[in-house]
């Protein structure tokens, strides 16, 4: 893990666009996932922007076409494509990766789901938000492996979440299978996981020349949302992308700012060779020695390099590789 802490003029306020400001992308290749909508969106519209050649990974087709088309037509790139993934079947998020043609320079692992009111299970019976959260990507991460390899210095970006301070990963039950299941236990874990799974892959693949960062994208009112109440948002008045009537509340960003530390960690030569950390408002985040929801910095429990190794071993052996 890289422990040099960069210096970056970017902050909570800045946007994708001015942190992609000055960057040549052509003939860079970039997949993002959940790049229909929100900040994935943003991410999409930034590097291409830049340059790049941009795959949206989503679930759903038509949201991905128009999605596709909107990023055509707002950069003026013809080079946006769409692939159907479902992180909820790593076996198919995994054939998506192998079969992947050429190098892959940036790899976005955008997509989520969050705070699930009760507890759903996939195929496999595992819990629905690890698995979307943390084994698809991860099955879809692996499955690049050669891609990114062959890119020379790819770089591999995960959306996680400050909700990591909320939970630990529960290596005795991930899957809610004896220990009662609470929303908010099963997302906070996920996003500790993804962070976990990022200080692994940096470890082990850094010979590859591909670095991982994770990164906390702050407060955003997007689709990741839908299955809160009003009540437990605790604010109306606007309107969010599912038509509710919402009032985004102080120190909430705009999905533009929402995306501002992806396209850093995905773009910037500021970040050039960090890899293993988790950032927050476009810079390193500090250790928090006391977690609690709401709280900034990244617990110890999510830095774990022993955690980081367990998660490894238990993701690899679930999901085949």
């Amino acid at each position: 893990m890289s422990t040099a802490s960069p210096r970056i003029p970017f902050g909570a306020h800045s946007t994708a666009a001015e942190v992609v400001h000055g960057v040549d992308l052509t003939g860079k290749r970039a997949l993002v996932t959940g790049g229909a909508s929100g900040i994935g969106l943003e991410t999409a519209l930034a590097l291409a922007g830049a340059g790049a050649e941009v795959t949206l990974a989503v679930r759903d087709p038509e949201s991905g076409a128009r999605a596709a088309d909107r990023v055509r037509q707002e950069t003026g790139s013809p080079n946006v494509h769409v692939a159907v993934v479902d992180l909820a079947d790593p076996a198919g998020a995994r054939a998506v990766g192998e079969s992947w043609n050429g190098p892959l320079h940036i790899l976005v692992n955008n997509a989520g789901i969050m705070a699930l009111p009760e507890l759903s299970r996939t195929e496999q019976g595992w819990e629905r938000q690890y698995a979307v959260n943390v084994l698809g990507h991860a099955a879809l991460t692996l499955g690049l492996h050669d891609a990114l390899r062959a890119a020379g210095g790819a770089r591999v970006v995960t959306v996680s979440s400050s909700a990591h301070l909320m939970a630990p990963v529960d290596f005795d039950d991930i899957h809610f299978t004896h220990r009662p299941y609470e929303a908010w236990t099963a997302y906070g874990q996920s996003k500790s996981a993804a962070i976990l799974f990022t200080v692994a892959l940096a470890r082990r693949w850094a010979a590859d020349g591909v670095t991982a960062n994770a990164l906390h994208p702050g407060g955003i009112m997007t689709n990741l949302q839908r299955h809160l109440s009003d009540e437990q948002l605790r604010f109306v008045g606007a309107t969010d992308e599912a038509g509710r009537k919402l009032q985004v509340p102080p120190g909430w960003k705009t999905p533009q700012q929402g995306a501002a530390t992806s396209v850093l960690l995905a773009a910037s030569p500021l970040v050039d060779g960090v890899t293993g950390r988790y950032f927050e408002d476009c810079r390193p985040a500090a250790p928090q020695p006391d977690p609690a929801p709401g709280r900034s910095g990244i617990a110890a429990w999510a830095a774990d390099e022993s955690a980081a190794d367990r998660l490894w071993d238990d993701i690899t052996k679930q999901l085949g590789f």
